[in-house]
């Protein structure tokens, strides 16, 4: 840290003596990483291609199907659930311990969820509207409101899956991933509607949510569990690719016939799995770096803006494309992604995405701390005595 400049240092040093000991940085460094891999992740198997005055999404996937390792690296959902498990199961414990009801832990926990959405549904009803009202193609516009959009449906999952959490603090993991199964099996073994598979959205997602409470519980602390989770995940996952006729990607590909995401199989479920568990193996190795305080400072600052970071990155996406097309059709930028060269321009593009989410950032952050109410931040408080299990200075989200 020495050659950073001295502010940085100093609010990274204050950033790190806020921490009280016994809080388990490797939480929030897991949870950062998730956000940031999902982010990334959309960034590059996303694009939108410039083709007369109209604008449609594709994705290098479609093209170069040999990339589907990319998806494996930044398709993170499954960890960003398992530590939301993990923190919403300890965080009823303790305001049950305080006597907080539960209408007011929920309330307290949606509205962390929910508020930062007023701006993103603010912005895009009147970025529809005009586009609308100037003649633009409705191919075009449907596609960039779906695209802003579509980071809702984590959402509403998560929020189902936070209010049931007095139920689901006992569900062992094996329960719902039954149900996934089944109804794979139903789906693509004896011909039942598609249409059934969308009950995984919440069954999927309730797998690496209920492992999370089991971490709570304790039942995930030996190392042995993180790596039968990693082993068994890989080996199914792999069987369920190589002679399941599973997709290799773990995202949405245009076109595909099967998605493994959209709604999530049981080959997403497994590969969650084997993400769970090398999550909970990389634990120790993340505790040790988050000692550091620049890079704990990084992931506190992460945490903070999570919701912002998610909602926003799409828009920053479109606000570039849109911007660019100034200059005419880009390379990486309006470009159908039907090659390397297209992977090279997109990853040059990259610092200009985070530019632009910066600038979201900037203008929408305060949403994330109540609306544009001034108060004590949520990752970073100021420290006060213990009060029957509530932690003091940074408190867990």
């Amino acid at each position: 840290m020495s050659r950073l400049p001295a502010a940085i240092r100093d609010t990274a040093a204050r950033v790190d003596a806020a921490t009280p000991d016994r809080r388990d940085r490797a939480v929030d460094a897991l949870r950062a990483g998730a956000i940031l891999g999902v982010v990334l992740g959309h960034w590059l198997v996303t694009a939108l291609v410039a083709d007369g005055r109209a604008l449609h999404t594709a994705s290098p996937l479609q093209h170069m199907p040999w990339l589907a390792p990319v998806s494996w690296a930044f398709q993170t959902l499954a960890v960003f659930f398992l530590v939301g498990g993990h923190v919403a199961t300890r965080s009823h414990a303790s305001a049950r311990a305080r006597g907080l009801p539960y209408h007011r832990w929920l309330r307290d926990r949606l509205a962390r969820l929910f508020t930062p959405v007023a701006a993103l549904l603010t912005l895009w009803t009147v970025v529809t509207v005009a586009l609308l009202l100037s003649g633009a193609e409705f191919t075009t516009t449907r596609t960039l409101v779906k695209l802003a959009l579509s980071p809702l449906w984590f959402l509403l999952v998560f929020a189902v899956l936070t209010a049931a959490t007095p139920l689901l603090a006992r569900l062992h993991p094996l329960w719902p991933l039954a149900v996934v199964l089944h109804l794979d099996l139903l789906r693509f073994g004896l011909g039942a509607p598609d249409a059934l598979g969308w009950l995984n959205v919440a069954a999927g997602w309730l797998v690496p949510y209920a492992l999370g409470a089991a971490w709570t519980r304790g039942e995930l602390e030996r190392r042995r569990s993180g790596w039968i989770l990693l082993l068994s995940g890989t080996a199914a996952t792999a069987a369920l690719v190589a002679w399941g006729g599973y997709p290799a990607s773990m995202v949405g590909v245009p076109g595909a016939g099967v998605s493994n995401l959209d709604p999530p199989t049981l080959a997403a479920v497994t590969f969650g799995l084997a993400q769970c568990g090398l999550a909970l193996l990389l634990r120790e190795r993340l505790r040790g770096a988050m000692r550091g305080p620049l890079a704990w400072a990084a992931v506190a600052l992460v945490n903070l803006s999570a919701m912002t970071i998610f909602l926003w990155h799409q828009t920053a996406l479109m606000a570039t494309t849109a911007i660019g097309l100034l200059a005419g059709r880009l390379p990486g930028l309006h470009t159908v992604p039907d090659g390397l060269g297209w992977v090279a321009a997109r990853i040059a593009w990259l610092p200009v995405l985070v530019l632009a989410l910066a600038v979201c950032w900037a203008a929408f952050r305060s949403w994330e701390r109540g609306g544009g109410r001034r108060g004590r931040s949520r990752v970073v408080a100021a420290h006060r005595p213990p009060d029957r299990g509530a932690t003091k200075g940074v408190r867990h989200v």
